[in-house]
């Protein structure tokens, strides 16, 4: 086993590699544990260098939306505003406590995403 850091791109590619030729590894086993030492430093160096970043939070809900093949009115329905919907779409009007926890639990969007200032 011959694991060093991933310091750059370089490095990431013979990790890849690596990562590909050891893939079937048993649990347990050197090259299992290779296997595992290997993706941790792949995903720390992944995570580092290429984060993901959340969407905006009304993309994110438009997006849901087309997912499902709502309308405006169908989420009126959820958020209990029917004026207020196209506010909220072109980002007129904030989402507030109770919208976001409607939008959590009946469009499954996460939290995170729809408490972000937008």
């Amino acid at each position: 086993m011959n694991i060093k850091p991933i310091r750059n791109e370089k490095d990431y590619q013979e990790a890849l590699e690596r990562l590909e030729q050891i893939f079937d590894a048993k649990c347990g086993t050197e090259k299992g544990d290779e296997l595992e030492i290997l993706s941790i430093l792949m995903e720390q160096y992944e995570n580092d260098h290429f984060p993901i970043v959340m969407p905006d939070p009304i993309e994110a809900i438009k997006f849901r939306m087309e997912q499902l093949g709502m309308k405006q009115k169908d989420l009126a329905e959820i958020i209990n505003f029917n004026s207020r919907v196209s506010e909220i779409l072109n980002k007129k009007r904030k989402l507030s406590l109770g919208m976001i926890r409607k939008l959590n639990t009946t469009l499954h969007i996460p939290t995170e995403v729809l408490v972000q200032e937008y």
